[in-house]
Protein backbone atom coordinates (compact mmCIF):
# COMPACT_ATOMS: atom_id res chain seq x y z
CA UNK A 1 0.00 0.00 0.00
CA UNK A 2 2.84 2.34 0.90
CA UNK A 3 4.37 1.79 -2.57
CA UNK A 4 1.04 2.50 -4.23
CA UNK A 5 0.66 5.64 -2.14
CA UNK A 6 4.17 6.83 -3.10
CA UNK A 7 3.54 6.16 -6.80
CA UNK A 8 0.27 8.06 -6.53
CA UNK A 9 2.04 11.05 -5.03
CA UNK A 10 4.66 10.93 -7.78
CA UNK A 11 1.99 10.77 -10.45
CA UNK A 12 0.19 13.77 -8.96
CA UNK A 13 3.47 15.67 -8.87
CA UNK A 14 4.16 14.94 -12.53
CA UNK A 15 0.65 16.06 -13.51
CA UNK A 16 1.14 19.29 -11.57
CA UNK A 17 4.41 19.97 -13.37
CA UNK A 18 2.78 19.33 -16.76
CA UNK A 19 -0.08 21.66 -15.87
CA UNK A 20 2.36 24.43 -14.94
CA UNK A 21 4.21 23.99 -18.23
CA UNK A 22 1.05 24.21 -20.36
CA UNK A 23 1.03 27.55 -22.22
CA UNK A 24 -1.78 30.05 -21.83
CA UNK A 25 -4.55 30.04 -24.41
CA UNK A 26 -3.11 31.70 -27.51
CA UNK A 27 -4.46 35.05 -28.66
CA UNK A 28 -6.93 34.84 -31.53
CA UNK A 29 -5.34 35.15 -34.97
CA UNK A 30 -5.72 38.62 -36.46
CA UNK A 31 -7.98 39.20 -39.42
CA UNK A 32 -6.22 38.61 -42.71
CA UNK A 33 -5.48 41.75 -44.68
CA UNK A 34 -6.89 42.03 -48.16
CA UNK A 35 -3.75 43.58 -49.59
CA UNK A 36 -0.81 43.58 -47.21
CA UNK A 37 2.11 45.41 -48.73
CA UNK A 38 5.81 44.65 -48.23
CA UNK A 39 7.88 47.54 -46.95
CA UNK A 40 11.36 48.89 -46.92
CA UNK A 41 13.51 48.03 -43.94
CA UNK A 42 13.04 50.33 -40.94
CA UNK A 43 15.76 52.75 -39.96
CA UNK A 44 17.61 52.32 -36.70
CA UNK A 45 16.17 54.37 -33.85
CA UNK A 46 18.05 57.58 -33.17
CA UNK A 47 17.75 56.97 -29.44
CA UNK A 48 18.16 53.83 -27.40
CA UNK A 49 15.06 51.61 -27.26
CA UNK A 50 12.98 51.65 -24.11
CA UNK A 51 14.25 49.47 -21.29
CA UNK A 52 12.63 46.06 -21.10
CA UNK A 53 9.65 45.89 -18.81
CA UNK A 54 7.23 43.24 -17.72
CA UNK A 55 3.46 43.36 -17.91
CA UNK A 56 2.06 45.93 -15.50
CA UNK A 57 0.36 43.28 -13.38
CA UNK A 58 1.27 39.63 -12.84
CA UNK A 59 -0.02 37.48 -15.68
CA UNK A 60 0.93 38.23 -19.31
CA UNK A 61 -1.75 40.22 -21.12
CA UNK A 62 -2.81 40.53 -24.74
CA UNK A 63 -3.71 43.90 -26.25
CA UNK A 64 -5.84 44.20 -29.38
CA UNK A 65 -5.53 47.15 -31.76
CA UNK A 66 -8.54 48.25 -33.83
CA UNK A 67 -7.58 49.87 -37.14
CA UNK A 68 -8.80 50.64 -40.65
CA UNK A 69 -5.30 50.15 -42.11
CA UNK A 70 -5.71 46.56 -43.27
CA UNK A 71 -2.90 47.11 -45.80
CA UNK A 72 -0.52 47.44 -42.86
CA UNK A 73 -1.15 44.06 -41.20
CA UNK A 74 2.15 42.52 -42.28
CA UNK A 75 4.13 45.58 -41.18
CA UNK A 76 2.60 45.51 -37.72
CA UNK A 77 3.13 41.76 -37.40
CA UNK A 78 6.69 41.69 -38.73
CA UNK A 79 8.19 44.98 -37.55
CA UNK A 80 6.21 47.16 -35.17
CA UNK A 81 4.79 44.61 -32.73
CA UNK A 82 8.03 42.56 -32.40
CA UNK A 83 9.93 45.75 -31.53
CA UNK A 84 7.47 46.58 -28.76
CA UNK A 85 7.26 43.02 -27.39
CA UNK A 86 11.05 42.81 -27.25
CA UNK A 87 11.15 45.59 -24.65
CA UNK A 88 7.83 44.62 -23.02
CA UNK A 89 7.96 40.81 -22.74
CA UNK A 90 4.90 40.63 -20.50
CA UNK A 91 2.59 42.16 -23.13
CA UNK A 92 1.41 40.58 -26.38
CA UNK A 93 -0.19 42.66 -29.11
CA UNK A 94 -2.64 41.69 -31.86
CA UNK A 95 -3.32 44.05 -34.78
CA UNK A 96 -6.96 43.56 -35.83
CA UNK A 97 -7.85 45.71 -38.87
CA UNK A 98 -11.21 46.26 -40.53
CA UNK A 99 -11.74 47.36 -44.15
CA UNK A 100 -11.41 51.18 -44.31
CA UNK A 101 -14.95 51.80 -45.55
CA UNK A 102 -16.41 49.59 -42.81
CA UNK A 103 -14.24 50.77 -39.92
CA UNK A 104 -16.34 53.57 -38.44
CA UNK A 105 -19.56 51.55 -38.33
CA UNK A 106 -17.84 48.37 -37.12
CA UNK A 107 -15.92 50.22 -34.41
CA UNK A 108 -19.01 52.00 -33.12
CA UNK A 109 -20.86 48.69 -32.90
CA UNK A 110 -17.99 47.09 -30.96
CA UNK A 111 -17.63 50.04 -28.60
CA UNK A 112 -21.35 50.15 -27.88
CA UNK A 113 -21.40 46.39 -27.36
CA UNK A 114 -18.32 46.36 -25.14
CA UNK A 115 -16.32 44.13 -27.51
CA UNK A 116 -13.83 46.66 -28.95
CA UNK A 117 -10.09 46.20 -28.58
CA UNK A 118 -7.89 47.91 -26.01
CA UNK A 119 -6.35 50.37 -28.46
CA UNK A 120 -8.31 52.37 -31.02
CA UNK A 121 -6.76 53.80 -34.18
CA UNK A 122 -8.10 57.36 -34.37
CA UNK A 123 -9.17 59.21 -37.47
CA UNK A 124 -8.60 62.97 -37.23
CA UNK A 125 -10.89 65.59 -35.74
CA UNK A 126 -14.65 65.16 -35.46
CA UNK A 127 -14.96 61.40 -35.76
CA UNK A 128 -12.61 60.72 -32.86
CA UNK A 129 -13.83 63.74 -30.89
CA UNK A 130 -17.32 62.24 -30.96
CA UNK A 131 -15.98 58.95 -29.61
CA UNK A 132 -14.31 60.84 -26.76
CA UNK A 133 -17.43 62.83 -26.00
CA UNK A 134 -19.41 59.59 -25.81
CA UNK A 135 -16.93 58.26 -23.25
CA UNK A 136 -15.37 55.60 -25.49
CA UNK A 137 -11.83 57.05 -25.52
CA UNK A 138 -9.74 57.68 -22.40
CA UNK A 139 -8.19 61.06 -21.57
CA UNK A 140 -4.41 61.03 -22.21
CA UNK A 141 -3.31 64.44 -20.89
CA UNK A 142 -0.81 62.97 -18.45
CA UNK A 143 0.53 60.22 -20.71
CA UNK A 144 4.32 60.18 -20.83
CA UNK A 145 5.55 61.50 -24.18
CA UNK A 146 2.58 63.71 -25.07
CA UNK A 147 4.77 66.77 -24.49
CA UNK A 148 6.90 65.65 -27.46
CA UNK A 149 4.14 66.65 -29.90
CA UNK A 150 3.40 70.20 -30.99
CA UNK A 151 0.00 71.82 -30.51
CA UNK A 152 -0.55 71.51 -34.27
CA UNK A 153 0.18 67.77 -34.15
CA UNK A 154 -2.24 67.28 -31.27
CA UNK A 155 -4.95 69.54 -32.72
CA UNK A 156 -6.67 66.71 -34.58
CA UNK A 157 -7.19 64.72 -31.37
CA UNK A 158 -7.99 67.29 -28.71
CA UNK A 159 -11.17 68.95 -27.49
CA UNK A 160 -12.20 72.29 -29.00
CA UNK A 161 -11.11 74.13 -25.87
CA UNK A 162 -7.66 72.49 -26.07
CA UNK A 163 -7.91 70.96 -22.60
CA UNK A 164 -8.20 67.22 -23.18
CA UNK A 165 -6.07 65.08 -25.52
CA UNK A 166 -7.42 61.61 -26.27
CA UNK A 167 -5.18 60.04 -28.93
CA UNK A 168 -1.38 59.88 -29.44
CA UNK A 169 -0.54 61.41 -32.86
CA UNK A 170 1.18 58.90 -35.15
CA UNK A 171 1.52 60.37 -38.63
CA UNK A 172 0.43 62.82 -41.28
CA UNK A 173 0.12 62.28 -45.02
CA UNK A 174 0.99 64.73 -47.78
CA UNK A 175 -0.79 65.26 -51.09
CA UNK A 176 0.86 65.74 -54.45
CA UNK A 177 1.44 63.89 -57.72
CA UNK A 178 3.41 60.72 -58.41
CA UNK A 179 4.81 60.44 -61.92
CA UNK A 180 6.24 57.74 -64.16
CA UNK A 181 9.87 58.77 -64.75
CA UNK A 182 10.23 56.42 -67.72
CA UNK A 183 7.18 57.98 -69.37
CA UNK A 184 8.48 61.50 -68.78
CA UNK A 185 11.85 60.56 -70.30
CA UNK A 186 10.27 58.88 -73.34
CA UNK A 187 7.95 61.78 -74.16
CA UNK A 188 10.60 64.36 -73.29
CA UNK A 189 8.75 66.43 -70.71
CA UNK A 190 9.91 67.92 -67.43
CA UNK A 191 8.27 67.99 -64.03
CA UNK A 192 5.79 70.90 -64.04
CA UNK A 193 5.88 73.64 -61.41
CA UNK A 194 3.05 75.90 -62.63
CA UNK A 195 -0.53 75.19 -63.68
CA UNK A 196 0.27 76.12 -67.28
CA UNK A 197 3.22 73.71 -67.36
CA UNK A 198 1.06 71.00 -65.78
CA UNK A 199 -1.54 71.33 -68.54
CA UNK A 200 1.17 71.42 -71.20
CA UNK A 201 2.59 68.13 -69.89
CA UNK A 202 -0.88 66.55 -69.98
CA UNK A 203 -1.33 67.74 -73.58
CA UNK A 204 2.06 66.30 -74.56
CA UNK A 205 1.13 62.87 -73.22
CA UNK A 206 -2.29 62.99 -74.85
CA UNK A 207 -0.71 63.87 -78.21
CA UNK A 208 1.92 61.12 -77.88
CA UNK A 209 -0.73 58.52 -77.08
CA UNK A 210 1.55 55.97 -75.41
CA UNK A 211 0.45 56.75 -71.86
CA UNK A 212 -2.79 57.90 -70.27
CA UNK A 213 -1.88 61.41 -69.09
CA UNK A 214 -3.67 61.32 -65.73
CA UNK A 215 -4.75 58.22 -63.79
CA UNK A 216 -7.76 58.51 -61.48
CA UNK A 217 -11.30 57.18 -61.32
CA UNK A 218 -14.45 58.70 -59.88
CA UNK A 219 -16.43 55.56 -59.03
CA UNK A 220 -15.55 55.76 -55.33
CA UNK A 221 -15.98 59.57 -55.34
CA UNK A 222 -13.58 60.26 -52.46
CA UNK A 223 -10.54 60.27 -54.75
CA UNK A 224 -11.89 63.25 -56.70
CA UNK A 225 -12.13 65.21 -53.45
CA UNK A 226 -9.09 63.91 -51.58
CA UNK A 227 -6.57 63.59 -54.42
CA UNK A 228 -8.19 66.26 -56.54
CA UNK A 229 -9.94 69.12 -54.75
CA UNK A 230 -7.95 68.92 -51.48
CA UNK A 231 -4.70 68.33 -53.38
CA UNK A 232 -4.63 71.36 -55.67
CA UNK A 233 -7.02 73.55 -53.65
CA UNK A 234 -4.66 74.90 -50.94
CA UNK A 235 -2.77 76.88 -53.59
CA UNK A 236 -6.08 78.58 -54.47
CA UNK A 237 -7.43 79.30 -50.97
CA UNK A 238 -3.99 79.88 -49.41
CA UNK A 239 -3.95 76.97 -47.02
CA UNK A 240 -4.78 77.74 -43.42
CA UNK A 241 -5.88 81.27 -44.29
CA UNK A 242 -8.73 79.95 -46.42
CA UNK A 243 -9.54 77.00 -44.20
CA UNK A 244 -9.98 79.20 -41.15
CA UNK A 245 -11.95 81.73 -43.19
CA UNK A 246 -14.54 79.04 -43.95
CA UNK A 247 -14.85 78.26 -40.25
CA UNK A 248 -15.23 81.97 -39.41
CA UNK A 249 -17.69 82.48 -42.26
CA UNK A 250 -15.63 85.20 -43.92
CA UNK A 251 -15.27 83.01 -47.01
CA UNK A 252 -17.78 80.73 -48.69
CA UNK A 253 -17.56 77.88 -51.18
CA UNK A 254 -19.15 80.18 -53.74
CA UNK A 255 -16.08 82.44 -53.61
CA UNK A 256 -13.44 82.35 -56.40
CA UNK A 257 -10.77 80.26 -54.60
CA UNK A 258 -13.13 77.27 -54.33
CA UNK A 259 -14.93 77.66 -57.64
CA UNK A 260 -11.56 78.11 -59.38
CA UNK A 261 -10.29 74.91 -57.75
CA UNK A 262 -13.23 72.97 -59.17
CA UNK A 263 -12.72 74.69 -62.54
CA UNK A 264 -9.13 73.43 -62.65
CA UNK A 265 -10.32 69.99 -61.56
CA UNK A 266 -12.91 69.94 -64.36
CA UNK A 267 -10.05 70.09 -66.90
CA UNK A 268 -8.85 66.66 -65.77
CA UNK A 269 -11.77 64.96 -67.51
CA UNK A 270 -10.07 65.05 -70.92
CA UNK A 271 -6.91 63.33 -69.68
CA UNK A 272 -8.28 60.44 -67.61
CA UNK A 273 -8.52 56.78 -68.74
CA UNK A 274 -11.44 55.75 -70.90
CA UNK A 275 -14.38 54.81 -68.69
CA UNK A 276 -12.86 56.55 -65.66
CA UNK A 277 -16.35 57.00 -64.20
CA UNK A 278 -16.39 53.27 -63.43
CA UNK A 279 -12.78 53.02 -62.20
CA UNK A 280 -12.39 52.41 -58.47
CA UNK A 281 -9.41 53.37 -56.34
CA UNK A 282 -7.63 49.95 -56.37
CA UNK A 283 -8.15 49.77 -60.15
CA UNK A 284 -6.51 53.18 -60.62
CA UNK A 285 -3.55 52.06 -58.48
CA UNK A 286 -3.13 48.91 -60.59
CA UNK A 287 -3.48 50.85 -63.85
CA UNK A 288 -0.68 53.23 -62.91
CA UNK A 289 1.49 50.47 -61.42
CA UNK A 290 1.33 48.59 -64.73
CA UNK A 291 3.02 51.56 -66.43
CA UNK A 292 -0.01 52.64 -68.44
CA UNK A 293 -0.20 56.15 -67.04
CA UNK A 294 2.06 59.18 -66.74
CA UNK A 295 0.77 61.06 -63.67
CA UNK A 296 -1.15 59.83 -60.65
CA UNK A 297 -2.86 62.34 -58.27
CA UNK A 298 -1.69 60.92 -55.00
CA UNK A 299 -1.54 60.81 -51.29
CA UNK A 300 1.89 59.93 -49.93
CA UNK A 301 0.36 56.70 -48.59
CA UNK A 302 0.43 55.38 -52.18
CA UNK A 303 4.23 55.13 -52.11
CA UNK A 304 4.24 51.69 -50.48
CA UNK A 305 1.83 50.28 -53.06
CA UNK A 306 3.93 51.48 -55.99
CA UNK A 307 7.19 50.38 -54.37
CA UNK A 308 5.73 46.90 -54.41
CA UNK A 309 3.92 46.87 -57.75
CA UNK A 310 5.57 49.31 -60.17
CA UNK A 311 8.43 48.04 -62.33
CA UNK A 312 9.48 51.53 -63.39
CA UNK A 313 11.18 54.43 -61.64
CA UNK A 314 8.75 56.95 -60.22
CA UNK A 315 9.03 60.29 -58.49
CA UNK A 316 6.78 62.97 -57.03
CA UNK A 317 6.06 66.65 -57.55
CA UNK A 318 4.06 69.09 -55.46
CA UNK A 319 0.82 70.74 -56.63
CA UNK A 320 1.71 73.36 -59.25
CA UNK A 321 1.24 77.04 -58.41
CA UNK A 322 -0.40 79.60 -60.70
CA UNK A 323 2.77 81.56 -61.44
CA UNK A 324 6.44 80.74 -61.01
CA UNK A 325 7.69 81.97 -57.66
CA UNK A 326 4.26 82.02 -55.99
CA UNK A 327 4.04 80.85 -52.37
CA UNK A 328 3.12 77.18 -52.43
CA UNK A 329 0.76 75.37 -50.06
CA UNK A 330 0.47 71.64 -49.41
CA UNK A 331 -2.08 69.46 -47.70
CA UNK A 332 0.01 67.96 -44.88
CA UNK A 333 -2.89 66.24 -43.22
CA UNK A 334 -2.83 64.98 -39.64
CA UNK A 335 -4.13 61.55 -40.49
CA UNK A 336 -3.70 58.84 -37.90
CA UNK A 337 -3.33 58.47 -34.13
CA UNK A 338 -3.85 55.85 -31.43
CA UNK A 339 -6.11 56.07 -28.40
CA UNK A 340 -7.17 53.84 -25.52
CA UNK A 341 -10.57 52.23 -25.13
CA UNK A 342 -11.86 53.69 -21.86
CA UNK A 343 -13.32 50.26 -21.06
CA UNK A 344 -10.08 48.35 -21.70
CA UNK A 345 -9.54 45.49 -19.26
CA UNK A 346 -5.78 46.09 -19.56
CA UNK A 347 -5.38 49.86 -19.04
CA UNK A 348 -1.83 49.71 -17.66
CA UNK A 349 -0.59 47.64 -20.57
CA UNK A 350 -2.47 49.84 -23.04
CA UNK A 351 -0.84 52.94 -21.55
CA UNK A 352 2.57 51.24 -21.79
CA UNK A 353 1.99 50.70 -25.50
CA UNK A 354 0.84 54.30 -26.04
CA UNK A 355 3.90 55.61 -24.21
CA UNK A 356 6.05 53.55 -26.57
CA UNK A 357 4.17 54.98 -29.58
CA UNK A 358 5.27 58.42 -28.33
CA UNK A 359 8.98 57.49 -28.50
CA UNK A 360 11.55 58.18 -31.27
CA UNK A 361 11.99 54.39 -31.57
CA UNK A 362 8.42 54.02 -32.80
CA UNK A 363 8.69 57.13 -35.00
CA UNK A 364 11.70 55.68 -36.84
CA UNK A 365 10.19 52.23 -37.30
CA UNK A 366 6.78 53.49 -38.40
CA UNK A 367 7.99 56.23 -40.76
CA UNK A 368 10.33 53.86 -42.60
CA UNK A 369 8.10 50.78 -42.52
CA UNK A 370 5.32 52.87 -44.07
CA UNK A 371 6.95 55.36 -46.46
CA UNK A 372 4.56 58.27 -46.89
CA UNK A 373 3.32 58.30 -43.30
CA UNK A 374 5.35 61.04 -41.64
CA UNK A 375 5.83 61.18 -37.89
CA UNK A 376 4.22 64.04 -35.97
CA UNK A 377 6.76 63.82 -33.15
CA UNK A 378 9.26 66.58 -32.44
CA UNK A 379 12.08 64.31 -33.55
CA UNK A 380 14.13 63.97 -36.71
CA UNK A 381 13.65 60.76 -38.67
CA UNK A 382 16.12 59.64 -41.34
CA UNK A 383 13.81 58.52 -44.15
CA UNK A 384 15.29 55.84 -46.39
CA UNK A 385 12.71 56.03 -49.19
CA UNK A 386 13.64 58.72 -51.77
CA UNK A 387 10.05 59.45 -52.83
CA UNK A 388 8.94 59.78 -49.22
CA UNK A 389 11.87 62.14 -48.68
CA UNK A 390 10.74 64.17 -51.71
CA UNK A 391 7.22 64.54 -50.28
CA UNK A 392 8.40 65.59 -46.83
CA UNK A 393 10.94 68.07 -48.29
CA UNK A 394 8.02 70.23 -49.43
CA UNK A 395 7.46 71.22 -45.81
CA UNK A 396 10.60 73.37 -46.12
CA UNK A 397 9.34 75.06 -49.30
CA UNK A 398 5.59 75.38 -48.78
CA UNK A 399 3.10 76.28 -46.06
CA UNK A 400 1.22 73.31 -44.66
CA UNK A 401 -2.51 72.99 -44.14
CA UNK A 402 -5.06 70.21 -43.61
CA UNK A 403 -8.20 69.23 -45.53
CA UNK A 404 -10.70 72.03 -45.07
CA UNK A 405 -13.67 69.76 -44.36
CA UNK A 406 -12.20 67.91 -41.39
CA UNK A 407 -12.29 70.33 -38.48
CA UNK A 408 -15.75 71.42 -37.28
CA UNK A 409 -17.34 71.72 -40.74
CA UNK A 410 -18.43 68.08 -41.06
CA UNK A 411 -20.34 67.79 -37.79
CA UNK A 412 -23.78 68.40 -39.25
CA UNK A 413 -26.14 67.11 -41.91
CA UNK A 414 -25.33 67.13 -44.75
CA UNK A 415 -21.80 66.10 -43.87
CA UNK A 416 -19.41 68.44 -45.70
CA UNK A 417 -16.73 65.79 -46.27
CA UNK A 418 -19.23 63.51 -48.00
CA UNK A 419 -20.64 66.44 -49.94
CA UNK A 420 -17.19 67.32 -51.28
CA UNK A 421 -16.76 63.71 -52.42
CA UNK A 422 -20.03 63.83 -54.35
CA UNK A 423 -19.57 67.29 -55.79
CA UNK A 424 -15.92 66.88 -56.82
CA UNK A 425 -16.70 63.60 -58.62
CA UNK A 426 -19.65 65.26 -60.36
CA UNK A 427 -17.45 68.16 -61.51
CA UNK A 428 -14.88 65.75 -62.98
CA UNK A 429 -17.67 63.74 -64.60
CA UNK A 430 -19.06 66.93 -66.11
CA UNK A 431 -22.54 66.51 -64.64
CA UNK A 432 -22.38 69.80 -62.70
CA UNK A 433 -20.41 73.01 -63.18
CA UNK A 434 -17.82 74.37 -60.75
CA UNK A 435 -20.24 77.19 -59.89
CA UNK A 436 -23.02 74.70 -59.12
CA UNK A 437 -20.64 72.71 -56.92
CA UNK A 438 -19.85 75.82 -54.91
CA UNK A 439 -23.53 76.70 -54.46
CA UNK A 440 -24.45 73.18 -53.35
CA UNK A 441 -21.56 72.89 -50.92
CA UNK A 442 -22.38 76.22 -49.31
CA UNK A 443 -26.13 75.58 -49.23
CA UNK A 444 -25.54 72.29 -47.42
CA UNK A 445 -23.28 74.00 -44.89
CA UNK A 446 -25.74 76.85 -44.34
CA UNK A 447 -28.45 74.38 -43.34
CA UNK A 448 -26.77 73.64 -40.02
CA UNK A 449 -23.54 75.60 -39.51
CA UNK A 450 -23.25 78.98 -37.84
CA UNK A 451 -19.77 80.54 -38.34
CA UNK A 452 -17.60 80.71 -35.24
Amino acid sequence: MKKVFVFALLALGILALVACATPATPAPAPTQATAAQPTTAPAQATTAPAQATTAPAGEPVTLTIESWRNDDLKIWQDQIIPAFEKSHPGIKVVFQPTAPTEYNAALNTKLEGGTAGDLITCRPFDNSLTLYQKGFLAKLNDLKGMSDFSDVAKSAWITDDGKDAFCVPMASVIHGFIYNQDAFDKVGVKVPTTEAEFNQVLDAFKKDGTYTPLVMGTADQWEAATMGFQNIGPNFWKGEEGRNALIKGTEKFTDPPYVDTWAELAKWKDYLPAGYEAIKYPDAQSYFALGKGAIYPAGSWDITTFNDQAKFKFGAFKPPVENAGDQCYISDHTDIALGMNSKSKNPDAAKAFLEWVATPEFANIYSNALPGFFTLQNTKVDLKDPVAQEFVSWREQCKSTIRNSYQILSRGDPNLENELWRLSAAVVNGTITPEEAGKEAQAGLDKWYKPQ
